[in-house]
């Protein structure tokens, strides 16, 4: 099998498998559950054999037309194949072949399990359509399907108002960023003739007279709106704490290898358009800078553990992004690999905590307590998680956040084409967030397993072990959240000879950040430990570390309430006047020209009383009116 042949059949597996399960699920039950797992793990297992091909191969690409209009650009049916389409395509795999084989213990229970694992995988195969796709159109496809999928995986559980709200929110909030990202699309189509990726990518560098675009800025900030939406930047953020109401094995996918991802990959794959507007990246990384300390404060002051990891995951994009503002897509994607294997092993190992303290659907801290001894697996995984997260040395994380911080130290310095205050930005904000994300990872680790409250309550009871798909899923994510950082010397094979391998100066700045950090929390812990009366109540660092800040981090920075006064509260008085007009003039006009006939009806309807006597007598009436008007008219002449 060709390589080609090999890359096209990884997102069609998945896509095949979702399509039988739709069709077949329900009249055969049985199959649900090889079908959701065995096409994803072949489209896992062909992913990483094309990327085992292309290690420091030249890039493949094939295309065949889909429409061809003439005096518009082309649409191909494209894939492309270089080091970081092939690296994100294992990803993407290996995660969702990690999600599905993790759901099928999960939610066995569940009946709409068969909906769910098509959906899932129809998400899979969408997210590897983005990753592979040389199209301009063919990638929006996938960015569209995978908009679609995440509505209704988020609003799975929809007899809840919550899933609900959150489902709608994710869609719009999204969508309010895809309408100027299909604009810039189409823009930069325009401006290149050409709607292939590759082609645009090569036009932009080829010498001696490189593509020039229009107005790169306005191109530029149109395509960062789509990706602010679709990767949760600030502002079009507030979408992904709220969908934690979704099953957690869907919070992994969305979190770690598809939907938020997309964004990010697209710039990576589409930066020398970014670099060609200064203003664009220094937009970004004021982005990126924003969303690193925001997030990072407000999962500080979370009570959730969800929402508490999808504020995690917010501020570790806004690392990624900030690495493609200092011009450095080595960097943000070496990011994006490290985070997909440890933020899907956070979220995996969070429903196996969940059950076991047998909660339901109550993910406050507080009720979480001292589970180490009740899920030892998850204990474990979840312990490599934060490490990785927290950029504790060799874990994974630490590798590649020294690595984003190092492109931005190149920046600032001015060995990069960006913008100096871009690598400034990123780099002050980086080691900012550094600090508040060692201290939100204590404070969780010490919470969710030592609890002082939980341990004198007395030996817990025993949690029903977690099965066997589980903990494989688990322990499977665990290796590459622990070892994936050394491969910071073999990527470069890859990464077009990046320089990834951790530098001293920088490794000491994230280094000290993170112990700084840590200490923090372990210290105000200690503190509120020391002061505990209460077995009701977990103990709970935040308020000694934030203060009065809490209460604003807590509630996200109160965006949600600014985006209600700004813009739902607008939209809604709008539409009780456009109502009100439909009932006052629209439905009044419809009424009476329906009424009308009806009342020239009933006056003709009196005349037909069926006396001849009174029909000669009209007749008669009518000649005389009739002569007497005639004389009338030649009296006057």
């Amino acid at each position: 099998m060709n390589t080609i042949t090999a890359a096209a059949l990884v997102p069609l597996l998945p896509f095949a498998a979702a399509a039988l399960v739709l069709l077949t699920g329900r009249r055969a039950p049985g199959f649900v559950q090889p079908l959701a797992v065995l096409p994803t793990l072949a489209s896992a297992l062909l992913a990483i054999l094309v990327a085992v091909r292309q290690a420091g191969a030249e890039p493949l690409t094939a295309a065949t037309t889909l429409a061809d209009p003439g005096d518009a650009p082309t649409v191909h049916l494209a894939l492309h194949l270089d080091g970081f389409a092939v690296l994100v395509a294992v990803l993407v795999s290996v995660v969702a072949c990690c999600v599905q084989l993790y759901s099928t213990a999960h939610l066995r229970e569940d009946p709409r399990y068969p909906s769910y694992s098509a959906l899932v995988s129809l998400f899979t195969a969408a997210m590897l359509l983005v990753v592979y796709a040389d199209d301009l159109i063919v990638l929006l496809v996938g960015w569209e399907v995978m908009g679609a999928c995440s509505y209704f995986l988020i609003g799975h559980h929809w007899e809840t108002p919550a899933a609900r709200a959150a489902s709608l929110k994710a869609f719009l909030v999204t969508k309010l960023g895809d309408v100027p990202f299909l604009i810039g699309l189409f823009a930069l189509a325009g401006d290149a003739g050409t709607f292939r990726i590759s082609s645009i990518l090569a036009r932009l560098a080829s010498p001696p007279s490189p593509l020039e675009l229009a107005h790169p800025t306005l191109i530029a900030l149109l395509l960062l709106a789509g990706v602010a939406g679709k990767s949760a930047q600030v502002p079009l953020h507030t979408w992904l704490p709220d969908a934690m109401a979704g099953p957690t094995p869907v919070s992994a996918l969305i979190h770690a290898a598809t939907m938020v991802a997309a964004g990010v990959y697209f710039v990576a794959r589409l930066l020398p358009v970014f670099a060609a507007s200064s203003a664009a990246l220094l937009v970004l990384a004021a982005v990126a800078a924003l969303t690193m300390v925001g997030s990072a404060l407000a999962a500080l002051a979370q009570d959730d553990l969800k929402r508490l990891l999808a504020y995690s995951t917010i501020g570790q994009l806004g690392y990624m992004t900030g690495a493609l503002a200092a011009a450095d897509r080595e960097a943000a994607v070496f990011h994006l690999l490290t985070h997909g294997a440890f933020k899907a092993l956070l979220f995996l190992s969070a429903g196996v905590l969940i059950k076991a303290a047998g909660t339901g659907s109550l993910t406050a801290l507080s009720r979480l307590r001292d589970l180490k001894r009740r899920a030892p697996d998850a204990y474990g995984t979840m312990t490599i998680g934060l490490l990785a997260l927290a950029a504790v040395p060799p874990f994974s994380g630490f590798f590649s956040k020294e690595a984003v911080l190092g492109a931005a130290r190149h920046t600032a310095a001015g060995h990069t084409g960006a913008p100096a205050a871009a690598g400034w930005l990123v780099l002050c904000a980086g080691l900012a967030a550094a600090v508040l994300t060692a201290a939100y990872a204590a404070k969780l680790w010490l919470a969710v397993f030592h609890d002082p409250v939980g341990a004198r309550a007395g030996e817990p009871p025993a949690a029903p072990p977690a099965a066997p798909a589980v903990t494989a899923a688990l322990w499977l994510l665990a290796v590459p959240s622990l070892l994936l950082g050394l491969a910071a010397w073999p990527l470069p094979g890859w990464l077009d000879d990046g320089d990834l391998a951790p530098g001293p100066g920088i490794s000491l700045l994230a280094v000290g950040a993170t112990l700084a950090g840590g200490l923090a929390a372990y210290a105000t812990w200690r503190g509120a430990y020391e002061a505990i009366g209460s077995e009701e109540t977990g103990v709970d660092p935040t308020p000694a570390l934030l203060g009065p800040l809490r209460r604003h981090a807590a509630a996200g920075f109160h965006l949600d309430a600014l985006y209600t006064a700004a813009l739902v509260r607008p939209t809604r008085a709008a539409a009780r006047l456009v109502a009100f007009l439909d009932r006052a003039v629209v439905d009044t006009y419809v009424r009476g020209a329906a009424a009308a006939p009806g009342w020239l009806g009933t006056l003709t309807r009196r005349a037909q009383t069926g006396n001849v006597q009174t029909y000669l007598s009209a007749i008669v009436a009518g000649v005389l009116v009739i002569a007497v008007a005639a004389v009338l008219v030649a009296a006057g002449e």
